[in-house]
C-alpha cells in the first residue's frame, strides 16, 4: 500500500500547482470521511486547545485543516522528485537576513510541524548546509524512502534521534546548521510537562539542552501554505535573544509560547492528527 502511495505522489507531482491543489483538497476530505481514528484525534487536539470555540466553529476548523493536509502531502512530490528550479519557485523564503545574521555561529533551526514541513525542509537544503533529527517511521520502506529523498540535495544529512548527541555535535562542527522539530509528543522519557494552549504537554527540552551545549542561536522557520495554487512561504523569524536561560521549563516554555502564536494565525495549517497530549501528567486520564 505504501509503494501505490509513492507512486501515485510521482504521477501527479507533474502537474501544475493550481490542479494540485484541489486534488490534494479533495484527497483530505477522502482522508476525513474514512480515517476515523485521525479525525477523532484531531477533534480532541483542537477541543483541548480553542474550547472557546463553538463545536461547528471547531468542526469547520477541522474540515479546513484536512483539506490543507491532504494538499500538502500530495505537494510533497514537488519535493521530493521535482527539479531544484521548481521547488525554489514553489516554496518562497523570506526573512533570509535573520540566518545571515547568524552566519558563522552555531545554529539551529527550530521547524514546528505545520503541514509544509516536507516541503520546507527540502527547500532550505538548496540554500544551506543543515542537518535534521528525525523519528524512524514504523514503515521501514517508507523511512528509507524518506531518508533517501530528505538527503537528496548535497549537504544535507539526516540524524535517526537514537544517535544521540554525538551525532548532533558532529554536526555543528563539520559546519552544518542543525534543524529540530521538537514540538511532539515523543513519549515521557527525557521530557518535561509545559503548557501548549493551556494544556500540559510532555515535551522534549532539547532546544535549550543543545543551545546550551553547542552554543547555538535559535532562528525559527515556519512554513505558510497559500491559497490555492500560490504555493508557500518559509520565513526566518529573528534569533532568539537571551536563549538559553538558566531555566529549562521556562525556556520550552518559551518554544511552546512562540509555537501558539504561529498556530493562531493559521490554525488550520498545524499538524492536529498527531497525539500531541498522549501522555498524562502522574494520575491524569488519557484525552484520546
Amino acid at each position: 500500500m505504501s509503494r501505490l502511495g509513492i507512486f501515485l505522489l510521482w504521477l501527479l507531482h507533474i502537474l501544475p500547482l493550481p490542479v494540485l491543489a484541489p486534488i490534494g483538497q479533495g484527497m483530505g476530505m477522502l482522508a476525513y470521511a474514512l480515517i476515523a481514528k485521525r479525525r477523532r484525534i484531531a477533534r480532541t487536539n483542537l477541543r483541548l486547545c480553542f474550547p472557546e470555540l463553538s463545536v461547528a466553529e471547531r468542526e469547520r476548523l477541522l474540515r479546513r485543516h484536512f483539506r490543507a493536509f491532504g494538499r500538502a502531502l500530495l505537494e510533497s512530490g514537488i519535493a521530493w522528485w521535482a527539479s531544484p528550479e521548481r521547488l525554489r519557485r514553489v516554496v518562497r523564503l523570506e526573512g533570509t537576513e535573520h540566518i545571515d545574521a547568524v552566519q558563522g555561529q552555531p545554529a539551529i533551526g527550530f521547524v514546528p510541524h505545520f503541514v509544509g514541513i516536507e516541503l520546507e525542509g527540502l527547500r532550505m537544503t538548496l540554500d544551506y548546509r543543515g542537518a535534521a533529527v528525525y523519528v524512524k517511521q514504523k514503515d521501514p520502506y517508507v523511512d528509507a524512502f524518506l531518508k533517501r529523498k530528505r538527503e537528496r540535495f548535497a549537504g544535507s544529512r539526516m540524524i535517526l534521534r537514537q544517535e544521540g548527541v554525538k551525532a548532533i555535535v558532529g554536526a555543528f562542527r563539520s559546519g552544518q546548521a542543525l534543524q529540530l522539530s521538537p514540538d511532539m509528543d515523543l513519549g515521557a522519557r527525557d521530557s518535561i510537562f509545559v503548557p501548549f494552549f493551556g494544556v500540559q504537554a510532555a515535551t522534549v527540552p532539547v532546544l535549550s539542552r543543545i543551545a546550551r551545549l553547542a552554543g547555538a542561536r535559535i532562528v525559527p522557520l515556519v512554513i505558510r501554505q497559500l491559497p490555492w495554487g500560490q504555493g508557500y512561504v518559509a520565513r526566518f523569524y529573528p534569533a532568539w535573544e537571551n536563549f538559553p536561560t538558566s531555566n529549562v521549563m521556562e525556556d520550552t516554555r518559551r518554544m511552546n509560547a512562540f509555537l501558539e502564536q504561529r498556530i493562531r494565525e493559521m490554525p488550520e495549517q498545524y499538524l492536529w492528527t498527531h497525539r500531541r497530549f498522549k501522555t498524562r501528567p502522574p494520575g491524569e486520564a488519557p484525552v484520546y
